[in-house]
């Protein structure tokens, strides 16, 4: 995985001053330094600039970027981040077709691939990557995402000239990109947050390319175009037919993601979803001669303070242990303690350049730190949830009424901590409920589905664009903080697509939640492994790290200089903070309750404070 940034401009010519635009893409790349610590490079043509910063992972010492190739006498130049699963069955492919490779890298196989497809090629990509190339043949740049955003492309517009990067930080050194928040920018965060609205920026004038999508940029301007969506089909495979299909998926889908010429690792809770991916992957290095590592996660205290909940019912770490020993891992626990989780809080701003998840997103970027010293790829769970049906929205009718987001279904709480001549303003719960109306308009759906089938559609659609979007953000930017490359075999698109198109009593068959993806793994894990109950990415319930979070917000409110305050009600704010928290009914997801509330608001003051930012409403 790597870091890249850069600029294009159509009416001047960049070659006059050469050196000075190279510097300029040189400066908004070192901001990305964290996610290409192995190397870096620049590249300057009449009308475009890039720099990259590299995460070796395939051929470590060739594949250097931007990567440039002459074609009919002109120069195309990719800068890349992403990985490519399907590049040996591509490059075979196109060396048939008479191109001819230099390396052993992905980076070249986009390339040639772009060279030989044109704007039809993301469609020939299996894997998670965004990317821009400089194209000198066709005088044109493209941008590309891939199809549910794990690698991030934010852009910018100033004057006639465009402005990329991997991160928003990247655009903050391009002459005349200010940190401006709008009314949008702040129903973004009080209203979704820390959800994104998709090719949302939050920051005035900044937008970030949808997953997805391409674009090209040229004299005329920016064309947007989508490339991939979810689409509806009628499933005519029997039960035991799709357990077959999806078993044969999930062993390519991991057989491909093992790919890597560093040492590489598994996160493993012990629930379900990691669980079944360590299985596999164990599986194949063993047949290799290869041991797997796996990590799983805790907190300093739980072993006294957790209480178990509805949507938290055990604690990982016995679970996580004896997967390991029926696969013969090399398993080690991380441990994370109060003060290392409430000053990760605003490495957390920093390493999203937004608010996020809070502890949530501090924890992960903590443990990402103790995992890359002694590895650089990692394979996770993500996503199976938003796939296969997992969350509880999916199976409680009350959490999803078709008028609220089913992960954070009521305002009063967000919009009761503003001034309420802010609140008013805002009218955020008009501009949420419009939002939520989009992505519904949106769901594809068959002709004479009933209604509770329409339903399911909605609610799968709205996790993979909303909620997964959101984690794979969060894994994107917390593990990229410290150069650790994280894979989500989930979310490849070929089983997302199929099982979209899978109806929900196959999902779910006989009310058992996730009963399809446990059937496929039959034979792979012990049965007690498979049925255990779900439980979501571990938090803390240590109360000192409560005490902590009162203790750094009453500092922020007895200081009227803090930014926050030209936001929140102070009333309301000390009224939150004397409340006895429910560890168990959370405001956003599952794991967001009041301790992350009280997070979430640190991490706002924090975020206008690093970034200076200035309130345009």
């Amino acid at each position: 995985m790597c870091g890249f940034a850069g600029f294009s401009d159509y009416d001047d010519n960049l070659l006059d001053e050469k050196y000075l635009w190279m510097a300029l893409a040189r400066r908004m790349a070192r901001r990305l330094a964290h996610r290409g610590p192995d190397s870096h490079g620049a590249h300057v043509s009449a009308h475009c600039a890039l720099a990259h910063m590299r995460l070796a992972v395939i051929d470590p010492q060739n594949g250097g970027q931007p990567m440039t190739v002459a074609r009919e006498g002109r120069e195309c130049t990719i800068a890349y981040n992403g990985e490519l699963y399907n590049a040996p069955e591509l490059r075979a492919d196109l060396e048939s077709r008479g191109y001819r490779f230099l390396t052993n890298c992905d980076t070249e196989v986009v390339l040639n691939a772009y060279l030989c497809y044109g704007a039809d090629c993301p469609e020939k990509l299996n894997g998670i990557f965004a990317f821009v190339i400089d194209d000198g043949i066709h005088n044109q740049t493209f941008l590309c995402r891939d199809r549910f955003g794990v690698k991030p492309l934010f852009y910018t517009f100033q004057n006639d000239r465009l402005a990329f990067a991997s991160e928003i930080k990247g655009l903050f050194e391009f002459p005349g990109v200010n940190p401006v928040l709008g009314r949008e920018g702040l129903c973004e965060v009080f209203g979704l947050g820390p959800a994104r609205t998709p090719g949302h920026g939050v920051f005035e004038g900044i937008r970030e390319l949808k997953p997805g999508h391409f674009a090209l940029y040229t004299r005329e301007g920016f064309r947007d175009t989508q490339y991939f969506d979810l689409s509806a089909a009628h499933h005519t495979q029997t039960y035991e037919e799709t357990v077959h299909t999806l078993r044969e998926l999930l062993v390519d889908t991991v057989r491909r993601q093992l790919i890597s010429d560093v040492p590489l690792c598994t996160f493993l809770s012990g629930g379900l979803d990691s669980s079944v991916v360590t299985a596999i992957a164990a599986e194949i290095l063993r047949e290799q001669g290869r041991t797997l590592s796996t990590y799983s996660f805790e907190f300093e205290g739980n072993e006294v303070f957790f209480t178990p909940s509805s949507f938290q019912p055990d604690r990982d770490q016995a679970w996580a242990e004896k997967v390991s020993k029926v696969l013969g891992t090399e398993h080690r626990t991380l441990l994370c303690n109060n003060d290392q989780l409430a000053d990760s809080l605003f490495e957390g701003v920093i390493a999203k350049d937004l608010p996020g998840m809070a502890d949530i997103d501090g924890s992960l970027l903590h443990f990402c730190h103790a995992v890359k010293e002694n590895h650089v790829v990692a394979l996770c769970g993500e996503c199976a949830d938003e796939i296969f049906g997992g969350y509880p929205w999916f199976h409680r009718r009350e959490m999803f009424d078709g008028s609220h987001f089913p992960w954070s279904n009521n305002l009063d709480v967000r919009q009761s901590l503003l001034k309420p001549e802010l609140a008013e303003q805002l009218g955020m719960e008009e501009y949420v409920g419009s939002r939520l109306q989009e992505t519904l308009d949106a769901v594809p759906t068959l002709k004479g589905e009933s209604q509770e089938q329409v339903r399911m559609r909605q609610i799968s659609y709205l996790n993979m664009k909303w909620f997964m979007a959101t984690l794979l953000d969060r894994k994107d930017r917390c593990s990229m903080a410290s150069g650790l490359e994280v894979r989500v075999p989930y979310c490849d698109h070929r089983i997302a697509q199929y099982v979209f198109n899978v109806p929900w009593d196959f999902k779910c068959p006989g009310g058992v939640a996730k009963g399809l993806l446990r059937d496929a793994a039959k034979g792979l894990l012990p049965e007690e492994i498979l049925l255990r109950k779900k439980s979501p990415y571990p938090k803390t319930h240590n109360p000192g790290y409560e005490a902590i979070l009162k203790q750094r917000l009453q500092y922020i409110l007895r200081d009227s200089s803090q930014p926050i305050h030209k936001i929140l009600s102070p009333e309301a704010v000390k009224g939150l903070m004397e409340q006895s928290f429910d560890y168990g009914k959370p405001w956003f997801g599952q794991l967001m309750a009041g301790p992350q509330m009280l997070a979430y608001l640190i991490q706002i003051n924090y975020w206008m404070l690093h970034y200076n930012i200035y309130l345009d409403i």
